[in-house]
């Protein structure tokens, strides 16, 4: 099968880390929990969490100015600025408005997306869409999230597995083999409730009454989410994968959703990807979120360990439950 040519590339990418550490015994002095409990079932040591006037705006925007530095690219040429989030700082009008205004991006017409932490991928393909079509000549896909803001700090099953931070990536037309190769999302709302804040929407709005009950926190069915996780990351990776004329022999780095170590390994194992392929950070900042992807392409680029013309493997997974993977030439 020959391998179809890409559309769009990666120019640059960015990201925007909080000072902060909270390390799994900063954890032991607020919640039942120990170093030994979190790393055994998560591979999380510590993660990053922003400050009371952090917003994720702030963040979103800190990431993005270090990706259009790099790129060499003004605010004022972008084009298309699409943010995906699960915590904007309000709900009307956008993150990405805000993000627009911070960095002066006077001529982007910006959105969110909110497919929680698959929310990076979907984003690439929606500006890949638009570049494709020619709507505008460079993309900026922003993954920001301020998970503390949403978890409950006396749960220890959720408290533990999360973190904030920001990530982003400019993306132009490619001019040759770099670039998205292939991709495939889904979504399945019956499992929504595996990954949920039950109130804050319309339908269920906030009042005192569920604040006490801690309605408007991340309530989660942790085995439910790992064994769709495995099995839906596996399966979108597969499908991309075939997409892209390619096997797993043919990915020189994969780098996936960061949401805990025994998910990632589980799904290289069934993707049949060897650990040693596999870019991995959850140790250091727990799950961000849809920022992770960008921020761990950030990373690994500029350590060295990614490198131009390796083909990449991302996969997530989020709240919706969705789920998607994406093959690309760096």
């Amino acid at each position: 099968m020959t391998i179809p040519t890409p559309s769009v590339e990666f120019v640059s990418t960015g990201r925007f880390l909080p000072e902060r550490i909270m390390t799994n015994h900063d954890l032991e002095e607020i919640v039942a929990t120990d170093d030994v409990w979190i790393t055994e079932r998560t591979g999380i040591k510590e993660r990053r969490v922003a400050d009371a006037d952090t917003t994720a705006a702030d963040m979103g925007a800190g990431a993005a100015r270090m990706a259009l530095d790099r790129a060499d690219v003004s605010p004022e040429d972008v084009d298309i600025l699409i943010v995906s989030t699960a915590t904007p700082d309000r709900l009307l009008p956008s993150t990405a408005c805000d993000i627009q205004r911070r960095l002066g991006a006077k001529n982007a017409f910006g959105f969110d997306l909110q497919a929680a932490c698959s929310g990076f991928l979907y984003g690439v393909s929606m500006a890949e869409g638009f570049l494709a079509l020619h709507r505008g000549d460079v993309a900026l896909v922003v993954g920001a999230e301020k998970m503390s803001s949403i978890i409950d700090w006396e749960d220890r099953t959720t408290c533990v597995l999360f973190g904030d931070g920001a990530g982003a990536a400019v993306l132009k037309r490619s001019a040759g083999v770099r670039g998205v190769i292939s991709s495939h999302h889904r979504s399945d709302g019956e499992m929504a409730d595996y990954l949920m804040r039950p109130a804050g929407g319309s339908q269920t709005p906030l009042d005192a009454e569920g604040l006490a009950r801690k309605d408007h926190l991340v309530k989660m069915s942790g085995r439910e989410v790992f064994k769709n996780a495995v099995r839906c990351m596996a399966d979108a990776a597969e499908q991309a994968l075939e997409a892209a004329g390619m096997t797993a022999d043919d990915i020189d780095l994969m780098v996936p959703h960061q949401a805990n170590l025994r998910i990632i390994e589980a799904t290289a194992k069934y993707s049949g990807i060897p650990m040693d392929k596999a870019y991995v950070n959850v140790d250091r900042y727990g799950n961000m979120g849809s920022a992770t992807i960008p921020i761990a392409l950030d990373e690994a680029a500029e350590s060295g360990r990614l490198q131009p013309g390796m083909r990449v493997l991302s996969v997530a997974f989020g709240a919706g439950l969705t789920w998607g993977a994406m093959v690309y030439r760096w």
